[in-house]
């Protein structure tokens, strides 16, 4: 039986608050001083090891700038910790059998590994990236760039940043208050005359939010 692993936090780096200024630029507001709380974070698929290292190559990928937060803002490793347990992980729902033929790259991925397997081999050549410095975080993500590994990783870390928060990602909607995305909205039937003629900038919304109740995400199918 697998031992539970865990993933410590700071609760103010995963899913704060964002607000938009007038020039539509995200300002992250933070926990005040002496209100910090430690999130414990049960995996599914990576040791705690694993987890903060995914965490490190996410953050390069996708890094917190002067524009908003990034991939550990966001949940991003706990999006693909989520995403390897279930039936993704495991190729559940892809054709797997042989005979293999080469594929073009508008298809994806068609190797032979499933994406858990893939990772757990990937994951050996940048073991202990997050104990480097950014500079050699960059250099060992460099040499492996073109592997399959890199590329579904690189992915995984975009959907992370841009998924339902169902999925374990986009925490507090960081992603799509971004990049603008007001969320899965059925009709604007309500605004068109209440604000005809004047700007409008919904506040994002999550599926669970619009639905007014929990929806379950695929990965948690049995």
């Amino acid at each position: 039986m697998r031992r539970r692993h865990f993933l410590t936090l700071s609760a103010t780096s995963l899913g704060g608050v964002l607000v938009y200024t007038l020039a539509r630029k995200p300002i992250r507001v933070h926990a005040q001083d002496g209100q910090q709380t430690t999130l414990k974070l049960p995996l599914r698929f990576f040791t705690e090891a694993q987890a903060l290292t995914v965490a490190a190559a996410a953050a390069q990928i996708f890094p917190s700038d002067d524009s908003g937060p990034g991939a550990n803002e966001a949940g991003v490793v706990i999006y693909i910790d989520r995403q390897l347990a279930g039936p993704y992980g495991q190729d559940r729902f892809r054709y797997t059998s042989p005979p293999f033929a080469p594929g073009v790259p508008e298809q994806g991925y068609q190797g032979s590994e499933s994406p858990a397997q893939l990772y757990r081999e990937g994951l050996k050549q940048i073991r202990g990236l997050h104990l480097l410095g950014p500079s050699e975080q960059q250099a060992t993500l460099t040499r492996i760039e073109h592997t399959p590994f890199f590329s579904l990783l690189r992915t995984h870390t975009i959907e992370g940043m841009f998924c339902d928060p169902m999925h374990g990602g986009n925490a507090g909607l960081i992603g799509w208050q971004l990049i603008g995305f007001p969320g899965p909205r059925m009709s604007y039937a309500g605004e068109i005359d209440k604000y005809y003629g004047r700007e409008f900038r919904p506040e994002p919304l999550s599926l669970a939010q619009v639905l007014g109740r929990n929806a379950k995400p695929g990965e948690d199918a049995k």
